[in-house]
């Protein structure tokens, strides 16, 4: 009885050990540039998440624990049919001899050696997730959001007289990086070539004198934290997530791009091929302006697909531009200027989607979700370019955040920035090249883009680029500007968060 149970001990230890080690392998190689907060975020806030971005690690971890293990228990019936059984270990102790039977041994060396690959595996993981970092960042104080941050309620905004319209589209992991190396990309053929030439051929602020863009900082490296950034000009900080409930809204103390529209008589609308809830994006954008939600679940209920319907995170990009069509039509005749906000999908980690009419020009598959992606956008902007509406619009296409799937790019020396373009901008400008910028920077430029004056040139912790202003990184760097943000922030916490989580720090110094 006693060998049966050790075996069974032995058996589970070994196949949990596989798990565990797969499953660390999955997040270093599919997480590895992400920060740990990135992951307590979307735990925390799991509502509305991909099925197949779940189906994708439980397959690999499945398939690779289930391939090692038959292995590993073929290799140890042969060593024990063959050696395990041919000896007897005698240990002499206290003038006492301890006999031990290669079958005991053997199970011994087993569960050792499993719970040590334990060890070792999830240490792995916590030091490329930087677990450690996080929490000694959370038990450091920083009162540089506080130093740095406008209000943007109490900025003097003024818009022109013919207000202009906004079409934002967010495109998933889209970095420059992508570009051909004529235009300080990465490859020798541009996995986006359409996209590439409309940052050319129109309004493209940079980090370098030719085609660029801006800096990844800390806490935006995320789908909703990369759009909070956008439109409030804050990081998206995970620490007090549990106050977006208590309070009923998202980041309440912001006053965000779509409350400055919706308070001057624009509407706003985002359109999505996901549940708008993941990440909590369905919050934040009702919260801040009112956004008329076009989502996954809003298709499948107007019957815009069947209700049996799910491909990627929902439905897919070509999907989304078709749909994003027909409502554009109907929102453009209406009196009322409007911003219509897109998130495209296909792109998304790991290894994106490739919708099957698509050229297939590279010989592996998220190259080709990248230049599949280019050829929609691209046939959706030249749509928009016919239309009556166009000569009133903005459009603002811009990368959400770098890529997470690691060695998509040979990025080595190479300085990563995220894909931004603006088509039919109001105002024009020369201070668009060799600039240091971040996501937060988008917020005060986008409202410029449209003709809207802003007084001092900065919202949240964004400056408008179109002015001679230095931003947040020019001003500071980028070393002192990410280890600032990751710092406990009480003005964060207590003023963006709401007013009562402030009443209740100030009276707890005083």
């Amino acid at each position: 009885m006693k060998k049966k149970k050790s075996n069974v001990v032995w058996i589970i230890v070994l196949l949990l050990t596989l798990i565990i080690f797969y499953t660390c392998h999955y997040f270093n190689i599919n997480f590895g540039g992400v920060y740990f907060e990135q992951l307590l975020y979307n735990v925390v806030n799991s509502e509305g998440t991909s099925i197949n971005a779940l189906l994708d690690g439980i397959k690999y971890v499945s398939i690779y624990s289930l391939i090692s293990f038959i292995i590993l228990l073929v290799i140890i019936f042969l060593d024990r049919k063959y050696l395990v059984n041919k000896y007897i270990l005698t240990v002499k102790y206290k003038d006492k001899e301890h006999s031990y039977d290669g079958l005991y041994l053997s199970n011994k060396l087993i569960i050792w050696s499993s719970l040590f690959v334990i060890v070792i595996s999830v240490f792995n993981c916590l030091k490329t997730l930087g677990v450690k970092e996080y929490l000694v960042m959370q038990n450091t104080k920083s009162t540089f959001i506080e130093d740095n941050y406008v209000d943007g309620s109490n900025v003097s905004l003024t818009f022109p007289k013919n207000k202009r319209n906004l079409i934002y589209i967010y495109v998933e992991s889209l970095e420059n990086s992508a570009m051909s190396k004529k235009n300080n990309g990465m490859e020798d053929e541009s996995y986006i070539p359409n996209l590439e030439k409309l940052a050319v051929n129109n309004l493209n602020f940079s980090n370098n004198s030719g085609v660029g863009g801006s800096i990844q900082v800390s806490n935006t490296s995320w789908t909703i934290a990369a759009m909070v950034a956008q439109t409030s000009g804050v990081p998206l900080k995970v620490i007090s997530f549990n106050a977006y409930h208590d309070y009923g809204d998202s980041l309440p103390g912001v006053y965000a791009l779509g409350d400055v529209l919706k308070d001057n008589g624009y509407k706003n609308y985002l359109m999505l091929g996901s549940d708008a809830s993941f990440g909590g994006r369905r919050d934040y954008f009702t919260t801040h302006g009112n956004y008329e939600i076009y989502d996954y679940l809003y298709a499948l209920d107007n019957n815009w697909i069947d209700s049996d319907y799910y491909v990627w995170w929902g439905y897919e990009d070509k999907k989304l531009f078709e749909f994003a069509k027909k409502e554009l039509t109907k929102i453009s005749k209406q009196d009322e200027p409007f911003n219509f906000t897109l998130l495209t999908a296909d792109t998304h980690f790991t290894d994106g989607y490739v919708d099957e009419d698509c050229e297939k020009n590279f010989d592996t598959k998220y190259p080709n979700a990248y230049h599949c992606s280019d050829y929609m956008i691209n046939e959706f902007i030249k749509w928009i370019k016919k239309q009556s509406f166009y000569k009133d619009t903005t459009i603002v296409i811009a990368g959400d955040h770098l890529t997470m799937q690691e060695n998509v790019f040979n990025l080595d020396n190479y300085n990563r920035t995220i894909y931004n373009t603006f088509i039919n901008s109001k105002v024009k400008t020369k201070n668009n090249k060799n600039r240091l910028f971040s996501s937060f920077d988008m917020y005060p430029t986008t409202l410029a883009s449209l003709g809207v004056k802003i007084d001092g040139d900065k919202l949240g912790l964004g400056v408008n680029l179109f002015s001679d202003q230095k931003t947040i990184l020019e001003e500071y760097g980028l070393t002192y500007v990410n280890n600032e943000i990751k710092k406990k922030s009480f003005f964060y916490d207590n003023v963006l968060l709401g007013d009562s989580y402030y009443l209740m720090y100030s009276e707890n110094n005083n």
